[in-house]
């Protein structure tokens, strides 16, 4: 055979092989991708999946109050909160106006209470002394709290017996009790953690107390 032909022939055949080789890698690196890119459609699918799931077991805030009245309740148990903490803060000023603010709140509730021929008359009395002691923990200047911790107890009492009468339910709310409050005698309030953080002594007993309840 010709030497030259040889010569000629044996790039082209090299060229052709590169060739072939290359367009086998690109396929294989093609259906590469298009796996990786089904495999993690599939995961994100899944996960939404189990987002739907869990959305789905959660259960909505209820009530023997309508929903209008639900949200009521929710807005003072939210105020409450709000003094709940100022008190563990033992911060005086926090404490005056979270009580301002759960006294609004108190207000509307007895304003609605009025339109609710079914419970108002039974669920007044708890909504009233909240009212009141909210006013009362305005009028104390103390600045170590502890005056306005004894006028939170009484709320804290009429806002748990509140809730239980209107059967809440789905809200995360704790039910909770430090047996060295007041010098020994105990008192309770309510959180919307299951961790203490005790409102009778702040700091100095932060963690004192246990969970007795849940609604």
């Amino acid at each position: 055979m010709d030497v030259n032909l040889i010569s000629r022939f044996i790039p082209l055949l090299l060229q052709r092989n590169f060739l072939f080789m290359r367009n086998i890698y690109i396929v294989f690196i093609g259906c590469l991708f298009g796996l990786i890119s089904c495999n993690n459609t599939g995961d994100a699918s899944k996960g939404d999946g189990d987002k739907t799931q869990v959305a789905a077991r959660k259960e909505p805030v209820h009530s023997k109050l309508n929903e209008a009245g639900t949200q009521i309740l929710m807005g003072v148990v939210s105020r409450y909160y709000g003094l709940k903490n100022a008190l563990v803060a033992t911060k005086a000023l926090r404490t005056d106006s979270a009580a301002t603010q759960l006294a609004m709140i108190a207000d509307s509730m007895t304003t609605f209470l009025k339109t609710d021929s079914s419970n108002g008359t039974v669920l007044k009395p708890f909504v009233d002394t909240i009212l009141s002691q909210s006013k009362l923990i305005n009028t104390i200047k103390d600045e170590t709290c502890e005056k306005q911790r004894i006028a939170f107890e009484f709320i804290s009492r009429n806002m748990y017996a509140l809730l239980k009468t209107v059967e809440l339910k789905n809200a995360h709310v704790y039910h909770q009790f430090c047996p060295m409050a007041f010098n020994e005698k105990g008192a309770f309030w309510l959180s919307d953690n299951a961790e203490i953080f005790n409102p009778y002594f702040g700091k100095k007993m932060l963690e004192c107390g246990e969970v007795t309840d849940s609604l």
